[in-house]
């Protein structure tokens, strides 16, 4: 035969087990709370470490490329031999040749 429990104590056992349920889940919340209000806090620390490195360090700009070397005058002799093989090879007619040759050679 099954006995029966009377009514109140099973009161007092449900609410024992829920109250106890209910603190554990608040002390949890509690932790879970502080867990992320630490990384929040850490996150907002690293990213101002990162914004105040970003602003001490000076701008360094690089410094302008130097003019590129001027290549050597040729002389008046070198630059009669280059229009004499530019001729031979066909690329300057007989006119544009005297002239480019008389020009060098006012010059």
């Amino acid at each position: 035969m099954l006995r029966r429990r009377p009514l109140m104590r099973a009161a007092v056992g449900t609410a024992v087990v829920a109250g106890t349920a209910t603190a554990v889940s608040g002390r949890v919340r509690r932790r879970q709370d502080r867990k992320y209000q630490n990384e929040a806090e850490a996150q907002a620390y690293e990213q101002q470490q990162y914004a105040q490195q970003q602003y001490a360090q000076p701008v360094v700009e690089a410094p302008p490329a130097p003019p590129p070397a001027a290549a050597p005058a040729m002389t008046t002799v070198e630059q009669l031999k280059e229009l004499a093989s530019l001729h031979a090879d066909g690329v300057l007619t007989d006119a544009e040749f005297e002239a480019e040759k008389a020009k060098i050679l006012a010059s």
